[in-house]
């Protein structure tokens, strides 16, 4: 039996980093820069104004007050996108909007607040000093600044960034395209009555939207038949799809595992125990076609928590090691039990829990079943048991995964 970090190795090493490409910056979300980007232009291009309000020499609003105003005539209307062919004279105004450029000659911008916002003529009610309001060129980035690094994360704040210096297309490492596969002959769709025996479908939408908080494009299969053959047909035609394929069930120690079959007539595949529960049975290895290159696959345990658990702890580094990420775990942290585990010697439990107050988890549902999905669904929080530790008591000071949503 494996531990959990033999076996995480072995994934890892089964995926690669996915090659640069080439996507238009309103593609490229949640991927990661395959490239360093520099400033084309400066931010701002050119000086502009802060405020709506009316461009001015301060040396003109010496003295002015709201019992003493200054009133100038209003030459012109600069609004955004426009500039003035005006050279602004001592003694004169220029009504401007927010983000125009600043006309010739103005060295201050005096807000529309503090005058009686004029047209023809502009009551001033305020000195101001000189520069106010003016957002001067190159402030925020010169031209040619390096703004962005290769090997960032990009995130709307990001993207932001690279269009305003200038970019519309770049380079990046892509999100990986992950095809998600229930299987078993007892999963019908959800929505379908159900006949004795029969199951209703929920790891492939448990699996898929995991896949795609944690940074993949997924998307979700048909449940399949417990049918060796018709495997072999779906998992060839994903070959051309994906480029990982996460398939759940079929993967117990059970005498009909026609999964493993099928994956061993595509491609190449490794079956373990590994030391944890839930999620004790793993698989994982490559499927491809002739003269093509071979896509990984990782096969989860048929129960839906075993399988949430088995994503979490292995799936996830991976696909994150896919998208060119360095950290690929969640970070542990620690905190205090509210209530009593029990845990088995020779394996890693990882319990379902909750955060409360004062630092506190608490386990959740009605027990640590690999079937208890009521628990799962409460749970934001899993405590991680170690080997050798059989019971932990109310108060002890443990460690969590904390799964409330995706790290950047």
């Amino acid at each position: 039996m494996l531990s959990v970090s033999q076996y995480l190795d072995l994934v890892l090493d089964s995926v690669h980093e996915l090659p640069p490409m080439e996507l238009p910056i309103a593609d490229v979300n949640g991927c990661v820069l395959a490239q360093d980007i520099y400033a084309r232009w400066p931010l701002p291009s050119f000086d502009n104004s802060s405020m709506d309000g009316y461009a001015v020499i301060a040396n003109d609003l010496v003295g002015a007050s709201e019992s003493t105003p200054v009133t100038l005539p209003v030459i012109d209307d600069i609004p955004a996108g426009f500039k003035s062919l005006e050279t602004l004279q001592s003694g004169q105004a220029i009504r401007i909007m927010t983000g125009a450029p600043m006309p010739a000659g103005a060295d201050s911008v005096i807000p529309v607040e503090s005058t009686d916002g004029g047209s023809e003529t502009v009551q001033i009610r305020a000195a101001i000093d000189c520069g106010s309001c003016i957002r001067l060129e190159g402030e925020d980035v010169k031209a040619g600044d390096l703004v962005l690094t290769k090997g960032t994360f990009i995130g709307p704040r990001q993207i932001a960034l690279i269009a305003a210096v200038g970019y519309g297309v770049i380079l990046v490492i892509p999100r990986p395209r992950v095809a998600v596969l229930a299987t078993g002959s007892e999963l019908v769709e959800p929505g379908t009555e159900l006949q004795f025996g029969l199951i209703s479908d929920s790891n492939s939408f448990l699996i898929t939207a995991t896949a795609n908080e944690s940074g993949a494009v997924a998307y979700r299969l048909p449940p399949a038949q417990d049918d060796e053959d018709t495997l072999i047909e779906i998992l060839e035609d994903q070959v051309h799809r994906a480029d990982l394929i996460v398939t759940t069930g079929g993967v117990s120690m059970g005498a009909y595992d026609p999964v493993k079959s099928a994956f061993l007539k595509l491609g190449t595949a490794q079956f373990h125990k590994v030391a944890m529960q839930p999620g004790m049975p793993q698989g994982f290895g490559s499927v491809g076609s002739v003269g093509e290159p071979a896509i990984p696959i990782i096969t989860l345990p048929g129960n839906p928590v075993s399988a949430y658990i088995s994503f979490e702890t292995f799936i996830r580094p991976a696909i994150r090691k896919m998208r060119g990420l360095t950290q690929l775990q969640r970070p542990q942290l620690a905190a205090t039990l509210k209530g009593e585990l029990r845990s088995p010697m020779n394996k890693v439990q990882f319990a379902r829990a909750r955060f409360v107050e004062g630092g506190q988890v608490e386990p959740v549902g009605t027990g640590q079943g690999s079937h208890v999905l009521g628990g799962l669904a409460q749970a934001d929080a899993l405590i991680v048991i170690p080997v050798g530790v059989d019971s932990i008591a109310n108060g002890d000071q443990v460690q969590v995964i904390d799964v409330r949503g995706e790290l950047s």
